[in-house]
Order: C-alpha cells, then sequence, then structure tokens
C-alpha cells in the first residue's frame, strides 16, 4: 500500500501557486500509483476560502484513482461540518473528531484534528486513542497537526506558523502502535523523526512556498507501508537563493559561470537573493569592472524575468573586484611559483591563493 502525504496548502483561490501545488500532487499520486493521499491539515487558509473551493476541490479529487483522507488544522478547523459535500464518501474521508478513523486495506488512519489545547491534554487524549487500538494485522497510522517541541530549536523553524499549537514531545507516542505519525503545521522542509524502532514521526513541509521562509525545492511524503518514509519532490512555486563567487584562479569565463548557474534553477523558483561577488582579470575577459557589472545586471534582470526595482532587490551591487594588476605583480607570482614547488594540490593553491590575493589588494589599495 502506497501512502502520499502533504499538509499544509493553505488553498485561497483557484489558478494561482497554491491551487496548481495541488494539481502537482495530485499528478504525482497517479504517476506513483497511490492508494490514499492524506492531507494533515491546512488544507484551506480561511472558511471562506474552503466555501469558494470546495466545489472546484471537488473535481479534482475526482481526477486521482485513490482515497483522499482529510484532518482539519488550525486554519481550517471550522470547514468541516457534517453534510458538506467533498466528493463521493467512499472516496473522500473527513476525520472530524479524536479517535475516528478509517480503514483502507490493511491500513488503519486515526485522526487527532486540531484544537487549542495544552500539551499535558495533548498527551492525555493521545493515550486514550492508544487505549482503542486493537492488536492486529493492520498497520496503524495517526494524523496529527501540531508542533513537535524536542525538534525544533528557533521560533523560526515552522515558517509563517507560530510555535505551541497542539504541543507534543516524541516520548508522547512510544508504545502507541502507530507505525507513522503524518503530521502537519510546520512548513520550512521536509523532515522525519525516528519515534522508536521503525516508527516515524513526518513533517513534509509545505509543498509551496507560503511566505520567503519556506525556500528551496518544496515535497511532500510517499511512504509505501512497512517501509521508512521518503521525501517525493515537487514542481511547484518556491523562493530559492543564489550565491555565486568567482575565483580568480579560474580559467573559465565568468559570464559562462553565471549564466549555467542561472540556467540550473528550477522553472518554478522565484529568487530572494542573488549574491555575486570575487575576483576578475579585466585584461583576460577584455573589460573592465564598470562593464562587467553592468552586463551581469542586465543578463540577470533578462534570464530572470526582471524589471529594475526587482533586479535592485535582488541583486543590490556585485561585489566585484578587477585584479589584472595584482595578477601581473612579481611578489604575488612569485609566491604562487613558491606553491607549486611545494606540491600543494589545486584546492589548497586556491585556498592560500585567496588569502595573499586579500592581503595584497589591501597593500595596492595604501
Amino acid at each position: 500500500m502506497k501512502i502520499l502525504h502533504t499538509s499544509d496548502l493553505h488553498l485561497r483561490r483557484e489558478g494561482d501557486e497554491r491551487w496548481e501545488a495541488l494539481q502537482k500532487i495530485i499528478e504525482a499520486g497517479k504517476k506513483e500509483n497511490i492508494d490514499i493521499l492524506v492531507i494533515s491539515g491546512d488544507l484551506f487558509d480561511r472558511e471562506v476560502n474552503e466555501t469558494m473551493l470546495r466545489g472546484p476541490i471537488r473535481n479534482v479529487f475526482l481526477q486521482g484513482d485513490f482515497k483522499v483522507v482529510i484532518l482539519p488544522g488550525n486554519h481550517d478547523m471550522n470547514c468541516y461540518e457534517e453534510g458538506k459535500y467533498y466528493g463521493d464518501e467512499e472516496k473522500v474521508k473527513i476525520i472530524r473528531k479524536l479517535g475516528e478513523y478509517v480503514e483502507i486495506g490493511d491500513v488503519r488512519i486515526w485522526g487527532f484534528p486540531f484544537e487549542q489545547i495544552k500539551k499535558e491534554e495533548v498527551y492525555r487524549r493521545l493515550h486514550s486513542i492508544g487505549k482503542k487500538i486493537v492488536e492486529d494485522n493492520r498497520t496503524n497510522i495517526l494524523l496529527f497537526h501540531g508542533h513537535l517541541l524536542d525538534l525544533f530549536s528557533s521560533a523560526g523553524d515552522f515558517g509563517e506558523e507560530e510555535e505551541g499549537y497542539m504541543p507534543v514531545e516524541s516520548f508522547y507516542f512510544k508504545g502507541l502502535n502507530f507505525k507513522y505519525i503524518l503530521a502537519g503545521h510546520f512548513h520550512k522542509n521536509y523532515l522525519v523523526k525516528e519515534i522508536e524502532r521503525e516508527k516515524y514521526f513526518v513533517y513534509p513541509g509545505s509543498p509551496v512556498s507560503i511566505t520567503t521562509r519556506e525556500k528551496w525545492v518544496r515535497k511532500v511524503n510517499l511512504v509505501e507501508v512497512g517501509d521508512a518514509p521518503k521525501a517525493y519532490p515537487l514542481d511547484t512555486f518556491h523562493y530559492e537563493e543564489l550565491f555565486i563567487t568567482l575565483d580568480a584562479f579560474d580559467n573559465r569565463n565568468p559570464f559562462q559561470l553565471i549564466n549555467e548557474k542561472i540556467g540550473k534553477i528550477h522553472p518554478k523558483a522565484k529568487f530572494l537573493t542573488i549574491k555575486i561577488d570575487g575576483y576578475i582579470n579585466s585584461r583576460r575577459i577584455g573589460m573592465e569592472e564598470r562593464e562587467f557589472i553592468q552586463r551581469i545586471k542586465k543578463m540577470i534582470k533578462e534570464r530572470c524575468g526582471l524589471n529594475n526595482e526587482e533586479l535592485k532587490e535582488v541583486l543590490g551591487e556585485p561585489e566585484i573586484v578587477n585584479i589584472d594588476k595584482i595578477i601581473e605583480d612579481d611578489l604575488f607570482n612569485i609566491f604562487r611559483e613558491k606553491m607549486k614547488e611545494r606540491g600543494y594540490d589545486e584546492n589548497t593553491q586556491k585556498e592560500i591563493g585567496n588569502v595573499v590575493l586579500k592581503a595584497m589588494i589591501m597593500l595596492h589599495r595604501r
């Protein structure tokens, strides 16, 4: 049995990046021939969004030949009253109450819908679910939407979300016979923690960037029941940062190098920052600093589809230094020859050479 696990889409409208992410998830489910898609909270951003999207989302769920199980999160906890229709009830299941479960084949999926409760109460309720679990051949899975306290070190870890929602600690789940805790609420990235031997707590991260804190390629969680969870990358909108340092000892064309690095960026990515620094030899490339920097700006503007204001915000001023005079300095070249004589490998020569280069730049500025 194969399960695709996601959370925190925070849907607001049709046709935007978040809606496209949901469609990409459905496509991934079809491609991987999954049996179940689980959404561990915050499918919708607010109740008003659910009202507008409930009709269209039925058609999206119809596209996949698999069942869908949905858990309410802190943003959409009031969106799933009895009587609301998300499609064929044999296909789309909503776990509305603590301790409810859905049996699909050889798995039993339990739910812990979001409530604003303290960790002592979370512990008590978890163990009330544990008492209901029947020991049989089925694999028990818990859907959970909250904050695993011992997995994070800083307040910014949750992306858009605040800390303190349905707080738990890893030991709360020990002895409860859940093979997988498929969780939501944490946005930033995909994370897995082994609670006990071959028992896993998984945050998939948001499948699309909700804020600028959710960077790099987004993922969902793919589980083949019995095996360890696996991250599954998505072709969805996300933010990225690019840092390029031009090496004084690299003989490659610097324009080609920058162009290649930009070309490797995911097509759905939007840049938060592009930082370019390092050194050029103006005699070797046939242009001075000013012209070189202007050409870099023009190239990035065109390749990334930026206007002037966006370019200024993303790129700023490249920190490029022309070192043609230093390259020709006898003292610098004597030093480089000495390094070769000592038999240093290429990487060590570059590291030491860059230190000396900075010292020579300071000398030339005096």
